[in-house]
């Protein structure tokens, strides 16, 4: 198995999902898909969750991948949704772990409530959902997704979200999130780094004002994640400019979730030398090598 000049094997994709959280397989069947797709080092990042690590793991050194653990933190800066994704954290950091507890109760309850609402004006029901999920997985809106599916209510995940799932049709709620500056000192202070998943998706209405975002660089935010199908191009060139300002991490990855999603793995990829520069910058747990 061909290594990188840093020691790791490349290329890198450190953004999937799996059904410990919204994404359609095991751990160790993510793993299989991202070499199958060429890639040789990754990153697992559940929602707000880190109990699929060792399957991966596992999975990756037989394989000859190298594994960084990793999650993806939920989080909420005024009315927009933002997700951090840490990576090399410390699973048993008390303050992290009793944030994470926190948000994961509230998506079920927030699940509930949001099925309830739907159920009024279709055949739908909580034990629907429960039948999509798996372990203790985290529960949230694409297993409600799955569930409309099976109930031949949509076609997919994608007409759920497009119609049903959508805040105009009038079934959303609102779930618990920490803001992004406690989201980014909990994983720094865990012995973390922080990276902001899919920033620029949409316009700069919608984006973080630059200046939160310096504020987040102040608070230890250790890059962006700029390579993402869903990020516009504009925003890139913006993020780019900011983080070569500050010499932050620049990432490059999937947010593969099986087939919940068309993103396939290694569709944008992590260059050695930033992989290389979150190895050595996270202390909380260490990566897996070949």
């Amino acid at each position: 198995m061909a290594t990188s000049s840093h020691g790791f094997a490349g290329p890198a994709d450190l953004h999937l999902h799996s059904n410990h959280s919204d994404g359609t397989e095991s751990p160790a069947e993510v793993v299989a898909q991202a070499h199958a797709h060429g890639v040789r080092t990754l990153a697992l990042t559940d929602h707000d969750r880190s109990t699929g690590w060792g399957e991966a793991g596992d999975a990756a050194v037989a394989r000859g991948m190298t594994f960084l653990p990793g999650m993806e933190l939920s989080a909420k800066h005024e009315w927009r949704s933002v997700h951090v994704l840490g990576y090399l954290f410390d699973p048993a950091d008390a303050a992290l772990r009793a944030e994470t507890d926190r948000i994961r109760g509230d998506r079920i309850g927030r699940a509930e409530r949001i099925v309830r609402n739907i159920g009024r004006d279709y055949d739908l029901q909580w034990d629907d959902v429960v039948a999509q999920t798996t372990l203790d997985a985290t529960v949230g809106r694409p297993h409600i997704a799955d569930a409309l599916v099976a109930r031949g209510i949509v076609r997919d995940r994608t007409e759920a979200f497009d119609g049903i799932l959508h805040p105009r049709e009038g079934y959303y709620e609102p779930h618990y999130a920490p803001d992004p500056l406690t989201a980014v000192r909990l994983i720094t202070e865990a012995g973390g780094v922080a990276v902001i998943a899919h920033p620029v998706t949409t316009g700069r209405d919608r984006m973080m004002p630059v200046s939160f975002i310096e504020r987040l660089i102040a608070a230890g935010l250790g890059g962006f994640e700029i390579d993402h199908r869903e990020n516009t191009e504009t925003g890139k060139r913006m993020l780019r400019e900011i983080a070569a300002k500050h010499d932050l991490i620049i990432t490059g990855s999937s947010d593969y979730h099986g087939t919940g999603k068309p993103n396939l793995p290694g569709e944008n990829t992590t260059s050695e030398d930033m992989v290389a520069r979150l190895i050595a910058r996270g202390t909380g747990t260490a990566p897996r090598f070949p």
